[in-house]
């Protein structure tokens, strides 16, 4: 993701410690810039609170479509037919045809 498409600017202020460990831990990853190790850090500790960001990289053949309850009942194999009738085993609602 390029620079241009961030369309927020956050600024914070860091302790001298905070910075250099930033600093560190940017410097033994080969990060390119302070932003991109804030950006991955950022991103890091909210996957560990079970939040996932987009990666922007998602493209529309990536998602399906999802089924109304309904769709999902009559697709169950629960014998039931959609409509609350439970189905025989020859397909039929136990009244005949």
């Amino acid at each position: 993701m390029n620079d241009l498409a961030r369309g927020e600017r956050l600024q914070i202020m860091l302790t001298q410690d905070e910075l250099e460990a930033l600093d560190n831990w940017r410097f033994s990853r080969r990060m390119p810039s302070r932003a991109a190790a804030v950006r991955e850090l950022l991103k890091r500790g909210l996957a560990t609170e079970g939040i996932e960001l987009p990666s922007g990289r998602n493209r529309s053949q990536d998602y399906g479509i999802i089924e109304s309850p309904t769709d999902r009942e009559a697709d169950s194999g629960d014998g039931n037919d959609g409509d609350g009738r439970i189905l025989d085993g020859d397909g039929m609602d136990g009244h005949g045809a």
